[in-house]
């Protein structure tokens, strides 16, 4: 009799927790700005519109907030490093 094993994690949320592990090993040797770009860059075309056009006012409105990535999403961190807000593509999830 074989058994079927219930996936508990899609695979979205499988490459999610891969790309916090990658973001964890990097540490403060990140470049927040570059990584931000390069997530930003990897987005489907509407995505990526909305997401650039974000970047902007956040940018403009707190330049205290430090450009990181957050399970793979283009985010922005306190001087903490708490993660304050994140872009979140629809394609995502």
């Amino acid at each position: 009799m074989a058994t079927t094993k219930k996936k508990v994690f899609s695979e979205a949320e499988l490459e999610a927790m891969q790309d916090a592990k990658v973001e964890r090993k990097k540490g403060k040797k990140a470049d927040g700005e570059a990584d931000l770009l390069a997530k930003v860059a990897e987005m489907n075309d509407s995505d990526r519109t909305i997401a650039e056009r974000l970047r902007v006012p956040v940018k403009e409105n707190a330049p205290e907030l430090s450009p990181k990535t957050w399970y793979g999403m283009p985010a922005r961190a306190n001087s903490a490093g708490k993660i304050v807000c994140f872009f979140t593509a629809a394609g995502k999830f």
